[in-house]
């Protein structure tokens, strides 16, 4: 498999993502509060430690080993229209979060709504950029 610089910077903040935020709401909403708890908030801060390690460490690796760093229109091409497709859920999860806001006491709810949207609208940006290398777009 032939992947250029930028696929494999994709793949590693894809995977990334989805360990780091797969272990943080499969841990953290179980406990379901009306407020977030402070155990929540150590483990949102371990998601993101854990993020931050295998971004550096990943990307470290891949430019080790790849060392045409260079991006084309077509690489600018592909993160537009990843980006464009990521702003989309982004932009319905607010409105989601907002109307979650508005009938459910607390913050518990508002901020996991806002969070996995969040997590999905850069799942969704890296996973349709993924998709344009592999279909050759």
């Amino acid at each position: 498999m032939n992947t250029s610089f930028q696929e494999k910077s994709l793949w590693v903040m894809f995977v990334g993502l989805l360990a780091a935020f797969g272990f943080y709401f499969a841990t953290a909403l179980p406990g379901r509060a009306a407020n977030v708890m402070p155990q929540q908030v150590v483990l949102f801060v371990l998601a993101v430690v854990f993020l931050v390690i295998t971004q550096v460490v990943g990307q470290a690796i891949i430019a080790s080993l790849d060392r045409n760093h260079r991006t084309d229109e077509r690489d600018q091409l592909i993160a537009l229209k990843g980006a464009r497709s990521g702003s989309y859920v982004l932009a319905v999860g607010v409105f989601v979060a907002l109307c979650t806001a508005l009938v459910t006491a607390g913050n518990f709810a508002f901020t996991h709504v806002l969070l996995g949207f969040w997590v999905a609208a850069q799942l969704v940006e890296i996973g349709w950029q993924l998709f344009l290398y592999r279909r050759g777009a």
